[in-house]
């Protein structure tokens, strides 16, 4: 996908930022929308459905982790890639970013050339879901067209990383994924991630999903299971 082709929602509360962010980028050929709200991102975002977000976490108001989490509910923003662009390095909160279902980090302040490779990095990490149709366990549906789980005849939302995960899972049943497995398949191998990154995706999607079907091999990886 050329560069035109993609559509980027910038948001953050600081005006330079955005105007910074969205002169290096449109000079690269990309479409770009801002919002200086979290309020007006879920809006822009709604309207325009852009390919990437890049959201800051500290503004005022609606701040980054509850705009990321409120995109997460709209069914149609499900399969947009969002992306933090904070200061905060610190463990909890990328924690925080990713149980709001947050793609990525990218840590400010960051070089105009470094900006736009990582975000190249990122969207060649944009896909969609390869296959389509159903994958069908005893407890639950997998709708690949759809983006959702189905179980009891509800509809259950996942984030994209989420559903990415749990596919790749059911999709082999009682193969163990080693972490560096699920990083690569599902992350790519052009970023770092933190080392919880993978357990808390794990969580939400038991949460979400209720099913103890997802096994921990403790140190080693995961696997689905009907056993």
């Amino acid at each position: 996908m050329e560069n035109s082709e993609i559509c980027i929602l910038l948001v953050d509360d600081e005006a330079d930022i955005l105007e910074f962010l969205g002169y290096n980028l449109e000079k690269e050929g990309f479409q770009i929308i801002k919002a200086g709200s979290g309020q007006l991102a879920i809006d822009l975002a709604r309207q325009y459905k852009p390919h990437l977000i890049i959201l800051d976490i500290m503004m005022p108001g609606l701040d980054g982790i509850e705009t990321c989490a409120q995109m997460r509910m709209i069914p149609e923003l499900q399969n947009i890639f969002i992306v933090f662009l904070t200061a905060r390095g610190e463990d909890y909160s990328q924690v925080a970013g990713f149980e709001a279902g947050a793609d990525d980090y990218i840590t400010k302040p960051i070089k105009p050339r470094v900006l736009v490779s990582r975000i190249q990095a990122l969207l060649r990490r944009f896909r969609p879901i390869p296959e389509s149709g159903k994958l069908v366990t005893k407890t639950f549906l997998i709708d690949l067209d759809r983006y959702m789980i189905i179980k009891n005849d509800a509809e259950i939302l996942l984030a994209r990383k989420e559903f990415e995960i749990i596919q790749l899972l059911v999709s082999r049943p009682n193969k163990v994924f080693t972490r560096e497995d699920i990083f690569k398949q599902i992350w790519g191998e052009d970023v770092i991630v933190g080392d919880r990154t993978i357990d808390v995706h794990i969580r939400r999607i038991r949460e979400k999903v209720g099913t103890d079907g997802i096994k921990t091999i403790k140190g080693v990886g995961y696997k689905f299971t009907e056993e």
